[in-house]
């Protein structure tokens, strides 16, 4: 069966974030909560919930108008609108006697064959449906989602032995495909596997905090970046998530696993976490947690508490010998002397041995292990992933050194080649008894990195590589620090349109990091102009806007796969593609204007051509086409997921939209083939623009922003020379000039701007803070 219109019960957090989400997908959806007492509303906290949601940031909706999809109501007057759903989500308090009264409630109007399913994080399936009807318990499973369900990827699936397998199948196929989620089935076991896993880790990580006498802040440090995690690290995580749930979860667990089991060996409810709760210091919704801002603070100073004492004090940023020492090399930390060392071992073996054995029981398969962990808890590596890093081998020997057990599939991993291996090209992960099997991917999912370990690149420099995906395709790939682009990228750009061009049939533009590109390399610029290497600056631009029009008039089709952030000169490569198929969540803009600059590779002129195209893409005519690209430019706009990007220009019509990551690569692929059929090369444009008229009415509207404080001096500055290039510079509006020299306006304006002690001031505040000046 096919879902196409689903139901949520219970508008909370979870409950409402889900909705949303289906909603993002193009899906109706029905959202029902109880009727709150002494309202007058029946259905206020389900539409509650729904105007809550348009004002969240991050928002739970991709684009305002999904929350049209949301139809809302209450249980007692509304269940009737659950009898065409085909999938029923429940998403009430974790209290088995509430579950099963919703479930009764739904069971009496639901249609034969719909699905009904639990977001519960700790209640096993084989309890929630005890009592209840075998055709109920055939269409039940749980689907535990992730908070806020549409940025965290995972999804739990945990089928009971009556679910029906194409019910089963029904679910996981429109998670994976129209909601973006990493499905991961889980066998019917406590906390299932990322919760199981996770809160170990936090509970062992406090409560070796305590015993180690680390600060808040060294152990953030350790637990974070060093060994792969969000720098948020524990406690950081703890307060994200609330200090006021971690009880609920550690004894959801406690009471839930048997005595045998070692969690019980690390659990503990100190004093000094049920005093911060009581006093309503439960994290980023309370008063503060762990960290907080300093009340009456102007500056919005960070504080940090003292374990010791429950006193805040200045938040600092640890310099840890154990770290600095350590580089890159986990097992270096791990064997680090000193306290920070001696505390990441304990926490990290702990959390990494107990994983090893909890296989088979809470899955068979250790690569679903190490994916739950990188999708539910954004850890970089998984607990397997981190033992092969190590080494097997070495750390089965340290473990048992220390006279701790040893996992059976462990030792399996030390006795044979760690849990994954290459072979004949092929990768592997460890099974049951030893033996090895082919890691395998579903249909249409083709990943970058799994072409990586079985192929060498047709051509790389230190910031990008050339490689051959298949079927006469290639993928260009940037790995420079944050995919900023530099000469290098620009010169391989240039070596694969030689590369392709001989033969090949398309180029997709995809990489695998957090973000697609963010764009030019600020600090390698900023160390140009303080040299004062002019010549170079120049030499750059055009370096670029050969590179991107090379890209443009290629005699192939060339397909941008974004993902993440794409800003700047990664807007502008995107920009001159013949086609974009982007992942839902990426965020893209032309942000130059922040630093005091404006697109110099195209994006200025791209963005005029889009514009000046009429049809639903166009803008209608010479200035409203301007007065748009001016405001999106102006203000450094970016979209906050790609159904944003076509409203503002940066995607059109034709564009794609891949929901789950893993098959962007696969999606840009098969556009780039369907468009290298009869494939002709666009010819380059000429277009009519008004010159001094239409910058004479930019100028009325930016003297409006400026009397009203809403533009800095020099966001003046930086506007005019943008208008300058989006109205043609010296025309008129019935002289046509070609594509080409709005590109050398946008160079003019760039060596212009990039002078200026307000550019330059912007551009070192941003390197030093992050964020931009306002100057």
């Amino acid at each position: 069966m096919a879902i196409q219109k689903a139901a949520v019960i219970g508008a909370g957090l979870m409950g409402g974030g889900i909705a949303a989400h289906i909603a993002n997908a193009g899906h109706d959806v029905v959202l029902l909560d109880i009727v709150p007492e002494g309202g007058g509303n029946r259905n206020a906290l389900a539409e509650g919930s729904v105007a809550r949601m348009l004002k969240t940031d991050p928002a739970p909706f991709m684009a305002k108008s999904d929350a049209k999809r949301i139809a809302t109501g209450n249980v007692e007057d509304h269940l009737n609108l659950l009898s065409d759903a085909d999938w029923i989500v429940e998403a009430v308090i974790e209290t088995v006697d509430a579950k099963q009264a919703i479930y009764r409630k739904i069971d009496s109007v639901r249609k034969a064959g719909s699905i009904v399913s639990s977001n519960t994080s700790t209640i096993p399936s084989s309890v929630l449906i005890d009592g209840l009807p075998e055709e109920f318990a055939r269409d039940f499973l749980i689907t535990h989602f992730f908070n806020p369900p549409r940025y965290m990827r995972l999804l739990e699936v945990v089928a009971g032995p009556e679910t029906r397998a194409d019910a089963v199948a029904a679910v996981c196929d429109f998670a994976d495909r129209k909601l973006g989620k990493g499905v991961v089935p889980c066998n019917d076991t406590p906390g299932f596997i990322a919760n199981r896993i996770g809160t170990y880790w936090l509970v062992a990580a406090v409560r070796a905090a305590v015993e180690n006498g680390m600060t808040v802040e060294e152990a953030d440090a350790l637990l974070s970046r060093p060994i792969g995690v969000p720098k948020t690290g524990v406690f950081g995580l703890i307060d994200l998530v609330g200090l006021d749930l971690m009880p609920l979860v550690g004894r959801s667990l406690r009471d839930s696993l048997p005595e045998s089991d070692a969690f019980h060996a690390v659990y503990d409810e100190p004093e000094f976490i049920k005093e911060m709760i009581e006093s309503g210091y439960i994290g980023r919704k309370g008063k503060g947690g762990f960290y907080r801002l300093k009340p009456d603070s102007e500056k919005k100073e960070k504080e940090v508490r003292d374990l010791a004492t429950g006193a805040y004090g200045p938040a600092r940023r640890p310099r840890l010998e154990s770290i600095e020492q350590a580089g890159r090399s986990l097992r270096a930390l791990f064997e680090h002397p000193d306290k920070t060392g001696v505390y990441a071992w304990q926490v990290m073996s702990g959390t990494l041995a107990y994983t090893a054995g909890l296989v088979p029981e809470i899955t068979d398969d250790v690569e679903a292990v190490d994916r739950a962990m990188r999708l539910g808890y954004n850890w970089k590596r998984g607990p397997f992933e981190l033992i092969d890093e190590v080494g097997a081998g070495w750390f089965a020997d340290k473990l048992a050194a220390e006279g701790r057990e040893v996992p059976p599939l462990l030792r399996a991993a030390a006795e044979g080649d760690g849990f994954y291996r290459i072979a004949d090209g092929r990768a592997d992960h460890l099974a049951g008894g030893g033996t090895y099997t082919p890691l395998t991917r579903p249909d249409g999912v083709l990943l970058l990195s799994d072409i990586k370990r079985s192929t060498k690149p047709l051509a790389r420099n230190g910031s990008a590589s050339l490689w051959d995906i298949g079927d006469g395709v290639a993928c260009l790939e940037f790995h420079s620090k944050m995919n900023a682009l530099d000469t290098e990228i620009m010169a391989l750009v240039e070596q694969s349109l030689e590369i392709v061009g001989g033969g090949m049939k398309g180029l997709v533009i995809h990489n695998e990091g957090s973000n697609f590109s963010v764009g030019m390399n600020l600090g390698l610029a900023l160390f140009v102009v303080n040299v004062g290497a002019w010549p170079m600056i120049e030499e750059t631009i055009k370096q670029g806007q050969a590179a991107f029009k090379g890209l443009k008039f290629a005699p192939f089709p060339v397909v941008g796969a974004p993902s993440g952030m794409a800003l700047g000169g990664g807007c502008e490569v995107l920009l001159h593609c013949d086609a974009v198929q982007a992942h839902a969540e990426s965020y893209m803009g032309l942000v130059e204007a922040g630093v005091g600059l404006v697109p110099g590779w195209g994006g200025c002129k791209e963005m005029m051509l889009r514009g000046l195209t009429g049809g639903r893409q166009g803008f209608g005519g010479a200035m409203p086409a301007i007065s748009k690209v001016f405001e999106t430019i102006g203000l450094a706009k970016v979209s906050r997921s790609a159904k944003q990007a076509q409203s503002l220009g940066f995607l059109r019509e034709g564009d794609g939209i891949t929901a789950n990551r893993d098959r962007l690569l696969a999606d840009a692929k098969a556009k780039a083939l369907a468009l290298a059929e009869d494939y002709t090369p666009p010819e380059p444009a000429t277009v009519k623009l008004p010159g001094k008229t239409g910058r004479v009415a930019l100028k009325m509207a930016v003297r409006g922003l400026a009397k009203t404080r809403k533009a800095t001096a020099h966001d003046l500055v930086v506007v005019e020379h943008l208008g300058n290039v989006l109205t043609g510079g010296e025309t008129d509006a019935v002289r046509e000039i070609p594509e080409d020299r709005l590109s050398e306006l946008e160079c003019e304006a760039l060596l212009a701007l990039i002078r200026t002690p307000g550019t330059i001031a912007r551009m070192e505040h941003m390197l030093e803070t992050g964020k931009p000046l306002r100057n």
